[in-house]
């Protein structure tokens, strides 16, 4: 009977130096983990500090890549009446425009571009229709837009604005959410799209004729870049360049 008692205690005991040990062990852990969160998030509560991670990267805007100073001196010789501000308000009024028509389901939202991009955004609209999902964009704040891209190709200038923007965007089916969340800011970027035809005999699959530079007085083709006059009816087109800007893509970066 006393060997039983005896290997009981001894038995209780090595439980108990065990339970010791993995106490240690788990008090070790538990404080170079809190140590690390500490280094990292700046609370020792790890679930916190990523949380506080996620709120930080939800408020932040992303970075865009910014070529303004590299390309505006060229667009500045091509085009000397272009106006840059005005041309990145333009942008952003489009960019937010597009996403609203997405939100609303109805893309006669879209302040101005092409029939190719009113075309895409009514295409994006009746696919979601299709499966019926309801996209949403809410809260919509641009943060900033710079030059992307400027290119020259057979006939036709193209600039890329690239946008930060933060909104809350989320998609759901049958009242349920299936992707992203109501409630959560979240930063994005986006790129638009301007073209202006300097040649319209020049450009490949010109399938869209509002692309085309035109005189404002009789409508015929202005063929040469800068032109002041027309051709035909000798009507001067200073201000043509502005107005035969067209936007012509939205799309995320």
């Amino acid at each position: 009977m006393n060997g039983k008692i005896i290997g009981i205690i001894v038995i209780l005991v090595l439980l108990l130096a065990l339970a010791g040990i993995l106490y240690l062990a788990y008090r070790k852990i538990r404080d170079t983990v809190r140590g690390y969160s500490r280094m990292l998030f700046g609370t020792e509560d790890v679930r916190e500090g990523v949380q506080r991670m996620e709120r930080e990267y939800a408020s932040t805007p992303k970075s865009v890549s910014s070529a303004t100073g590299l390309y505006l001196p060229g667009i500045m010789k091509d085009f000397p009446e272009f106006h840059l501000e005005e041309m990145k308000g333009r942008a952003e009024n489009v960019l937010t425009s597009y996403l609203r028509g997405v939100d609303a389901g109805d893309g006669r939202l879209l302040t101005e571009g092409t029939q190719e991009l009113r075309e895409k955004l009514d295409m994006r609209i009746e696919m979601l229709r299709g499966a019926g999902i309801r996209e949403h964009y809410e809260r919509i704040r641009v943060h900033k837009t710079e030059i992307h891209k400027y290119r020259k190709d057979k006939g036709r200038c193209s600039i890329v604005f690239q946008t930060a923007a933060e909104h809350i965007h989320y998609q759901e089916q049958n009242a349920a959410v299936i992707k992203g969340h109501r409630e959560r800011l979240e930063q994005a970027k986006y790129n638009v799209e301007v073209s202006y035809i300097q040649d319209v005999e020049q450009v490949e699959n010109l399938s869209d004729a509002g692309l085309a530079m035109i005189c404002p007085n009789c409508g015929a083709p202005l063929s040469s870049l800068g032109a002041k006059t027309c051709a035909y009816c000798d009507s001067p087109v200073l201000e043509i360049n502005l107005r035969v800007w067209n936007f012509t893509d939205v799309e995320t970066a």
